[in-house]
């Protein structure tokens, strides 16, 4: 087997999942070289067809790529709860999002379809609506458990919203294998994320110091916090629920004209 990209956002719940991968605790067959970049990045270079053999992404990528088998291992999905929208108080009429493909922005479009959004990237968001350059923004990662420090306050969490509309968890990021790989390759890979998932459990205090390299400032604490929202039950498996979840965005996005694709195909 040949090198393999495997890519990932820096996010703490992130490296926390790929804790026991990048510790040379898990071992396996394939050499990995490791990409990192923000989630949209990671999208855009996913739809745009980069060699991204093993790669996290947001669930709205889905709607614009077929090039991807979704693992069931791997997935941020909160229950409940997500991405916030964030105002300093007022009339809101123009929204930052973090990126066109980003799940944060479909539940947005389809939570508030009549919403001006401007894309600013994830981490100037908070600048962005203190400023006054925007009257409100979707805030994602450490942002949803920050925001009131920065003296914002929540619009609207579109995770509830997802869940009031679904009763279903809110999928936002999943990890993906190259259908080109094969569903045998997938399979194994997913293996491979599953036992790494397990070994930062079974080793959580190294697991957090190492997460905390990625978490932006956050002390041990909330780093622990924002790593055990989207590191859950459903990161190991995302069950029907899960599948089910994806599934209801994509099909709900594309009925509204916002995504090109509806099908995906799980391993």
């Amino acid at each position: 087997m040949s090198e393999l990209v495997v890519a990932h956002s820096p996010d703490s719940d992130d490296a926390y999942m790929f804790y026991g991968i990048a510790s040379g605790a898990v071992r396996s067959r394939f050499k990995f070289r490791e990409f990192l970049a923000d989630i949209e990045t990671l999208n855009k270079l996913a739809i745009g067809g980069a060699k991204l053999d093993m790669t996290a992404l947001s669930a709205a990528a889905l709607g614009f790529t077929k090039r991807y088998f979704v693992l069931r291992v791997g997935a941020s999905m909160g229950d409940r709860y997500g991405p916030i929208v964030v105002s300093r108080g007022g009339p809101i009429r123009l929204i930052a999002v973090p990126g066109r493909y980003t799940t944060a922005a479909l539940l947005l479009r389809l939570a508030m379809p009549e919403a001006k959004v401007v894309e600013v990237p994830f981490d100037k968001i908070f600048d962005a609506v203190i400023s006054g350059v925007v009257d409100a923004g979707v805030v994602i990662h450490e942002g949803q458990i920050t925001y009131m420090r920065h003296g914002l306050t929540k619009a609207l969490d579109l995770g509830e919203w997802w869940y009031e509309q679904t009763g279903l968890p809110t999928p936002l990021g999943i990890d993906a294998v190259d259908k080109s790989l094969g569903e045998e390759v997938a399979e194994e890979l997913k293996s491979l994320l599953l036992e790494s998932i397990k070994y930062a459990e079974e080793h959580r205090q190294g697991a957090i110091a190492y997460a905390m390299r990625f978490s932006r400032g956050l002390g041990a604490e909330d780093t622990a916090r924002f790593v055990d929202m989207y590191v859950n039950p459903m990161t190991k498996d995302m069950g029907k629920r899960g599948e089910d979840a994806v599934r209801a965005l994509l099909d709900e996005a594309k009925r509204r004209g916002l995504v090109e694709n509806n099908e995906v195909e799980f391993v």
